[in-house]
């Protein structure tokens, strides 16, 4: 059996391939060879291992994957990636999950600086405004709203469960083996919205959820609701979101991912100076960014690489409706 990996490793990373796979599969590293090689190669490929396609492999070269088994990515979000290039029938894996554990601390650390006003009050004491007694919020016994109920949602809710919140979550099936205190569908958005004091954004953007989350869906939340988005920017309206916050001083609004990104763009920038407001808060899409995530990331790829290779069924594979290019 034949393992591809398109991007060009380090050796820390070549030794985490190795012990992961190498007692199945032939490993080959495209980088470095001359076009001949990598056609040849290509047409062996039982499995590919992938950062970016458009940007390891040559137009040409795509369809030499007609046969693999899989092409697994090491991202987990793929609406970025111009998938429709690839083979139609060659199964695609996202790495869900790989990134829970991390993002879920941060989503945490978000709810509570906005919950307990961590960032509004330090400008206030630079000002030497000492509002000892403007009361802040308690998460123990209020809901926690996720949309997304996959590795990162089911791992947030873990967390948010050892702060006492109360747990309601959507997913596709509307059903799950994690600990909730309500599951729905999609179709349920509006409830979920309705009861979250703290939301979580963690769903794949989609066409199916790209500017989901418009006026209306917002207007169903509380007035001092708390909306975390970590998983793409055009989930929700920008310019619904910006005018909701305008209005609405006690609803505050921590966004990690953003409409347009560096990775995915090639910039960053926003319609709305969100950034001004006092009920924003806002990191660099960087949640996942811990010291060994990318190591992490790359095992849990490879055990889908490995289940491929050894004739099962790989795991979080890319639906029709989630190839967005």
């Amino acid at each position: 059996m034949i393992l591809v990996v398109s991007f060009q490793p380090t050796d820390t990373e070549r030794s985490i391939v190795s012990k992961a796979v190498g007692d199945i599969a032939e490993i080959h590293y495209l980088a470095g060879r001359d076009d001949s090689s990598r056609r040849e190669i290509l047409k062996l490929a039982e499995v590919l291992l992938a950062r970016n396609t458009a940007k390891e492999l040559k137009p040409e070269e795509l369809l030499l994957l007609r046969n693999a088994r899989l092409i697994q990515f090491l991202s987990a979000g793929l609406d970025y990636l111009p998938l429709n290039d690839l083979p139609a029938d060659v199964p695609i894996g996202k790495n869900a999950g790989a990134y829970a554990e991390p993002m879920a601390e941060h989503a945490v650390a978000m709810a509570l600086a906005a919950a307990k006003r961590l960032l509004v009050e330090h400008q206030n004491l630079a000002r030497s405004e000492f509002n000892q007694f403007v009361p802040t919020k308690m998460l123990r016994g209020r809901i926690c709203g996720i949309f997304g109920f996959g590795g990162i949602g089911a791992a947030t809710a873990r967390l948010m469960r050892c702060v006492g919140m109360r747990i309601h979550a959507i997913n596709r099936r509307g059903a799950t083996n994690e600990k909730t205190d309500w599951i729905g569908t999609p179709d349920r958005l509006g409830d979920l919205m309705a009861e979250a004091d703290v939301l979580i954004i963690s769903a794949p953007l989609t066409r199916a959820t790209q500017g989901l989350i418009g006026r209306r869906e917002l207007s169903l939340m509380k007035e001092d609701a708390i909306v975390i988005n970590l998983a793409r920017g055009e989930i929700i309206d920008e310019a619904a979101l910006y005018d909701h916050l305008k209005a609405r001083p006690r609803f505050t609004a921590c966004l990690d991912a953003w409409w347009i990104e560096p990775v995915r763009h090639g910039e960053f920038r926003m319609s709305r100076p969100f950034l001004q407001l006092p009920n924003v808060i806002g990191s660099p899409h960087n949640s996942a960014s811990v010291a060994d995530a990318y190591e992490v990331a790359l095992r849990h790829a490879l055990a889908n690489c490995r289940r491929a290779l050894l004739g099962e069924t790989p795991l979080h594979l890319l639906k029709p409706d989630e190839r967005m290019r």
